[in-house]
């Protein structure tokens, strides 16, 4: 469906002044040397390049020890943190006592490897974790400042459902300022580097897990998701990452918290390397809710109905998706047909060209007792009053605030929010929301880009803001997604796709992601560029 005038106008207007801006900023942006002069030294150690499932079984084998596979990582981390800037605070020593448990208890079982595989599937395995989780004894601020100091007394129960299932926490990673900009810096930690490309972003919110796992640092990670932010940073560090369907994984003890509808479109979900440890990691961070998504089935992929989507129609506040990622879905459809003698159907769903207002009209909507979500400016202000966004982008002109642009930006955008809802928008969803259900149904699989374009250097998203709806209309549609990545690409940045299914059919993307891995060839050494 064309654009109408309006919407091209729009389109103009909008890619105009962000343009401009551009300009300005690569005007007054300070020369210095470029820091993709420096790289990633390559993966020495073999047994950083073993997926968790496979360390276990070591482990458990006593073929390696637990302390052995934790100073691996620990070493690693030592070595790209400098560099990349993604764990912002370790736990070195009590993960090393941890592993030491570990070994113990391995060599007191009586039962066998059975009874350690079935009460502890990830007994010794070292784990990263998003800073906005709660860990108990570490930070929990979201880089904000007035947070400092912040430090979590208990476990998230997805962080503890993987402790009690064997797994040791090493640290706790950098996010985007309150978990609500895809580029993860703030003014508490600094700014986190893709580990392709120091000049990069990593993406955000989980930017911190995606950079040190792709960067080997860490074998699997915990992330959250509400706008991408699982699988933004999966996308641009070349790892697997997958959005639960909601309300199956525990959201809570996380920062900020939910309000007003936004828990209706949270995820909690595993980050990692390899496809086959997504499996294992969703079955334990679910818990009681892991019967809801079927993930003992089998999957017969020839069965599978798949669909794709190339773009999102032209919308005017999004920019073309680039040629190498149109190119390289369209390989993925190929292969498709060609391995699994199915058919891939392109389709056309019009209102996903309203993506970002959907997204923003939806995390805005008052829950059902009326009462409307936190405003972000509040969150800023924690835990004392709220943050006058204007004063704080005079202040930041100076130098002088706290904040980072995006979060100023963001407080200013709320401002301008209508205080009815658009009829015309939510007509637009409940039509998509239809749609999709009725196409995916039980047994269909849906591929569509990650983003319009590979990672983006460092601020450049301030000009491209609203990019983020590739993954984010997702969200609001309450539909599971595995982001896998698919090699890279001309500058050597990974290139990707999501796989979408139907409400609780997280199993078919999952194996989906198997088959891609196998084809496409999964996650690439960035220090072996």
């Amino acid at each position: 469906m064309a654009l109408s005038r309006l919407e091209k106008a729009q389109t103009w207007l909008f890619r105009a002044v962000t343009g401009f801006f551009f300009m300005i900023f690569q005007f007054l942006s300070t020369r210095r040397p470029p820091a993709s002069a420096r790289k990633l030294p390559p993966v020495s150690n073999p047994l950083l390049l073993q997926s968790a499932t496979q360390l276990a079984r070591k482990i458990r084998r006593k073929e390696v020890s637990s302390v052995e596979v934790v100073q691996a990582y620990i070493d690693r981390i030592q070595e790209v943190n400098p560099l990349v800037n993604a764990v912002v605070k370790d736990r070195f020593a009590a993960a090393l006592q941890e592993a030491a448990q570990v070994d113990k208890l391995i060599e007191e079982e009586t039962g066998g490897e059975e009874v350690l595989e079935d009460r502890l599937p990830l007994l010794g395995v070292p784990l990263s974790v998003k800073e906005s989780y709660s860990l108990q004894g570490m930070p929990l601020t979201t880089g904000l400042m007035s947070r400092r100091g912040v430090v979590a007394s208990v476990d998230a129960p997805p962080v503890a459902l993987l402790k009690r299932a064997g797994a040791v926490p090493l640290g706790v990673t950098n996010t985007s300022e309150l978990c609500m900009w895809f580029e993860s810096h703030n003014h508490l930690y600094g700014r986190t580097c893709n580990p392709y490309d120091l000049e990069r972003i990593p993406g955000g919110s989980s930017g911190g897990e995606g950079s040190i796992l792709a960067a080997a640092g860490a074998i699997i990670g915990v992330g959250s998701d509400i706008g991408g932010s699982i699988r933004m940073p999966c996308f641009f560090n070349g790892i697997f990452g997958h959005k639960t369907t909601p309300g199956v994984v525990s959201c809570e003890n996380q920062y900020p918290p939910t309000s007003g509808r936004q828990n209706e479109y949270l995820s909690s979900g595993p980050m990692c390397r390899y496809a086959e440890d997504l499996l294992p990691m969703l079955k334990i961070m679910a818990g009681p809710n892991a019967h809801k998504l079927s993930l003992n089935t089998d999957v017969d992929l020839k069965k599978l109905r798949f669909f794709s989507i190339p773009h999102d129609g032209g919308s005017a506040y999004t920019y073309p998706v680039s040629k190498e990622l149109l190119d390289i879905q369209k390989k993925v459809v190929e292969r498709l047909e060609a391995d699994l003698g199915v058919r891939v159907q392109q389709v056309c769903l019009p209102e996903l060209r309203y993506g970002f207002q959907i997204w923003d009209t939806y995390m805005g909507l008052p829950d059902k007792e009326g009462k409307p979500p936190l405003a972000f400016a509040e969150l800023m202000g924690e835990p004392g009053r709220p943050v006058w966004a204007l004063w704080e982008l005079l202040k930041r002109m100076v130098g002088k605030s706290d904040y980072t642009m995006p979060a100023i930006m963001l407080a200013l955008l709320e401002m301008t929010h209508l205080s009815k809802p658009s009829p015309f928008i939510i007509q637009q969803k409940e039509a998509l929301q239809k749609k999709m259900d009725e196409l995916l149904g039980t047994d269909g699989v849906l591929l569509y880009p990650s983003h319009p374009r590979v990672a983006p250097k460092h601020h450049h998203p301030l000009f491209r803001p609203f990019d983020f709806v590739y993954t984010g209309i997702l969200n609001i549609l309450g539909l599971p997604v595995t982001q896998c990545p698919l090699g890279l690409g001309e500058e050597g940045l990974p290139l990707g796709v999501q796989v979408v299914a139907g409400k609780l059919q997280d199993h078919l993307t999952l194996a989906v992601a198997l088959y891609l891995e196998k084809t496409f060839g999964g996650w690439r050494d960035p220090g072996a560029k």
